[in-house]
Order: structure tokens, then sequence, then C-alpha cells
């Protein structure tokens, strides 16, 4: 049974999902105004790799994420460049899809765009209205957030508490600095949509509830995000659903932010570093296997260090999928082979990887002692390997291959076809080898290494693999 930590609880509890055999889970997605960040590339990952373990398990997943289209950024954006808002939303939601399929990472069930459910929202926004929730001002449309049973929930702080923090002074028609936008009011240039408060476009906390609510219906499973949304996003789109006496999400699951030297990474800090730049230099992969190493409510430092460990320990699973002739065909569901993950012939010490690789995933998302599981098994079967028991290693080496597709991870992928050049120097390398002249094949070696290529010595010869370049 799957464990998560639910921030609304502020424990790990069981995830009981409201069909059986099945999960829904809505995860906030991209504003898009800028090429993505690194922890949006740890956002992503994060909710794939849970995806990917639960329909390995055998549960059908419905995996919602949406794309915010307009914005006061993507204005700002437009305005500076002389576009429209639509061609700039058009230029990143583009170049996120490519940076996302770059890591590997699933493409969600439905990806609504936030302009595609106006009219949804505005008939929400009236409903809050109705209900007397809900005011009217010269600039917008506002949430008393007073009028919210038990608001504060997510912050783990009431409304009292919340408010005796409060540094920002209520200007204007506003009845509390808490309450927030549900709709703005049109301003000059900027684009917007009729509704029964005039010209405007409805704020961003509006727009997961209407989607998530419409696509997955109540009372679904999983809500998710970075920390950084815990509140006041995820606090203010669950306070409409309160008003609106619709049962929201069972759970809520927030993960840790990418850091560097201490402080979130964010472009509002200027320490923002480009998803796509770090894809152009490494191979995606790695940046999944730095992922795993965490522990998704941990803060995850990424470094030219922690990235080179990260492509080295990758190298290490491929070669051991290269060695025994296994790839991504090889991956099974956990459900296949008494053997564990697949392997169909009955084996105590698969069986018992499997189990433990099981309870990690299952205890909290534990990546890093999933993994850990991985690395055992490929430790063990190069060493029955080496010791002549090729049977055995290959039956360790498919669980670890299957283990890790279950997180994303497609072993034995070698990046490139072989150049004559290079085919040339591992060919002249294994000559030199064979005639026991160590210190020309440790040029040729380098001379591979500086070609691009990570040189392993196997059984049958030199193999190479392509490692991308800085």
């Amino acid at each position: 049974m799957l464990r998560l930590h639910d921030t609304a609880l502020g424990r790990v509890t069981e995830v009981i999902p409201r069909d059986p055999g099945r999960l829904s889970i809505y995860v906030c997605g991209p504003t898009v105004y800028d090429v993505p960040h690194l922890g949006h590339g740890r956002a992503v990952l994060v909710y794939d790799v849970l995806r990917r373990y639960l329909e390995w398990s055998g549960v059908q997943v419905r995996h919602v994420s949406n794309v915010t289209d307009i914005d006061d950024k993507i204005i700002s954006k437009a305005a500076e460049e002389g576009r429209s808002t639509q061609e700039v939303a058009a230029q990143y939601e583009a170049v996120w899809w490519e940076a996302t399929d770059a890591l590997g990472v699933s493409r969600p069930t439905e990806s609504p765009r936030a302009t595609e459910y106006l009219e949804t929202m505005v008939t929400l926004i009236s409903q809050l209205v109705e209900r007397g929730a809900a005011y009217q001002t010269g600039d917008g449309v506002y949430l008393a957030v007073e009028a919210v049973e038990g608001y504060g929930l997510l912050a783990g702080q009431p409304l009292s508490e919340l408010r005796a923090g409060e540094r920002v002074e209520v200007g204007g028609e506003k009845r509390s600095a808490g309450d927030f936008a549900l709709w703005k009011s049109a301003k000059q240039g900027e684009p917007s949509w009729a509704s029964p408060w005039g010209l405007g476009r409805p704020g961003w906390h509006t727009e997961c509830v209407a989607m998530s609510l419409d696509l997955l219906g109540e009372d679904f499973d999983l809500h998710a995000g970075g920390l950084d949304l815990k509140f006041p996003h995820h606090e203010n789109e669950r306070a409409q659903a309160v008003v609106l006496g619709r049962p929201f999400a069972r759970h809520w699951m927030h993960h840790a932010f990418v850091e560097m030297a201490g402080q979130k990474m964010s472009k509002s800090l200027g320490n923002f570093t480009s998803l796509t730049d770090l894809l152009a230099r490494h191979d995606g992969r790695a940046y999944r296997l730095l992922t795993l190493q965490s522990h998704y409510r941990s803060p995850m430092e990424v470094t030219p260090r922690t990235m080179a460990q990260a492509e080295e320990a990758l190298a290490r699973l491929d070669s051991l999928a290269r060695r025994f002739e296994l790839g991504p065909g090889n991956r099974a569901p956990a459900t296949v082979g008494p053997g564990g993950g697949g392997v169909g012939v009955p084996d105590p010490d698969c069986a018992q990887s499997r189990s433990a690789f099981c309870s990690a995933m299952d205890c909290d998302l534990d990546t890093p002692a999933a993994l850990r599981v991985v690395f055992d098994l490929s430790r063990r079967a190069n060493g029955a390997a080496d010791a002549g028991d090729q049977e055995t290693g290959r039956r360790l080496a498919l669980v670890a291959v299957q283990l890790a597709g279950a997180l994303g991870l497609e072993l034995g992928q070698s990046g490139a076809d072989i150049d004559p050049g290079s085919a040339d120097l591992m060919s002249r390398r294994d000559e030199a080898r064979r005639q026991g002249d160590y210190g020309l094949a440790d040029a040729l070696r380098a001379e591979l290494a500086d070609r691009g290529w990570l040189v392993e010595d196997g059984p049958d010869g030199t193999r190479l693999a392509r490692r991308k370049q800085p």
C-alpha cells in the first residue's frame, strides 16, 4: 500500500484511492513565459517517477497537469518583446514539452490550458459571489478568506495567526490582505474576456480548481506541486472548493526545492539555471538519477560535481545492461514472475530485492533506498559473472534493469553510432591490450574520452557509450 506525506495531515498516511485500482493526480503545471529551470525539471521528474511506479505496480493513473497560458508574467514578456501573449505562450509551451520529453517524462493524460477553461471559471466565480463568499471591487472580484471554514490548513496555521503575520497594508476596496483575486479587471492593452463583472481575466488560483474538478471529478486522490505552491496557491484553490461544498483533493503532496548555495532556485531570485542548458550538456537520464538520489521532500543541489557523479553512476548501470544484452525491452511489471520483477524463475534473492524496492517506494516514495537496491543488484550481477556464473549474473541484472525501468531509467543506451575514427581507436586499443601494451591502451582510452566516449572494458573487448559534452 502506497504511503505518502500528506501536507494537510502533516504526516505520512496510506493513500486509499477513490476508485480501487486507479489513482487520479493533479499536478500544477508551467506558466509558459520563459524556458524552464532545474526546479521545474525536478518537479516533473518527481511525479513522473510516482506515476511510473504506480503503473508498473498495476495501478491505472490519470494524470492531469495544466498549462497557464495567460498570466501577468506572460503579459509583461509580450509587452517587452512587442508580441502577442498567444505567441509568447505558444513558444514557451513548445520549449516546455521539448525539455520534458528530453528528460524522458511521460506526458500527462491531459494538459488543459487556462484559456480553454474561461467559461468554466466564470461560472465558478459566479457561484462564489452568489454564496456571499466573494465580492466585487473596482479592480476585480475577490474571495473573502474569512468566509472559508478551516482556512490555513495547508499552511498549518489558522486564519488568526496568518493575519497576525500579515505585513501588507490593505488598500482600495479590498477588505483583507489575505483576500485573493478571482477575477482581474482589464487594463488597457491587456488581453481580456467578457464576464458579469466586465472585461478581464481570471486569477491564477481559480484555474486549477476548475480544471481538476472538471477532469478528475470531486474527491480526486492527489493534488501535488512544489513547496512554494502550498501557501497561498494551493490553500486558495482548496478554499474555493470548500465554499462551494465540493469535495476536493483527498491528499496533498509537496516536493522540496532545487537549491543553489542554500537558496531556492528561481527566476525571481536571479539564481535560475536553465533546464534546456543542462540537457544540452548532459544525458537527461543523469538528471533523473540525481533527482532519485534525493528524497522528494529534501532540498536538492545541482552542481557540476553532482552531475558528473550521476553520469558515472548511470554509465555503470548502462554497462551492466549492455554486458548482459538487456535494455528497455526487458522492462516488466511488478506482478510478472515469481522470481521478482518479471524474472519468471523462483529466486529468493531476487524476490527479496524486489520486495525491498517496493517497500522503499511505498514508504513515502523513498527513491534513495530504492536506488540502493538497484545498485546492489548491479554489483552482485557483475560479481557473479566475473566469477563465471553467467546465469545468476544475468538473472540479477534483469531484475536491476526492470526495477530501474520502474523509476523511468531506461538502461543500455549507447547514445550514438560509433564513427569510423573512434572505431579504429577502439580496435587498436583492443589489440594493445591483447599484446599487453597497457600504456598504449591507456593512451587510446584517453583519446577516446577526448572524443566524448565513456570507455568500458568488457569480456568481448572495448565498449563505448556517448557522453554529452559541456
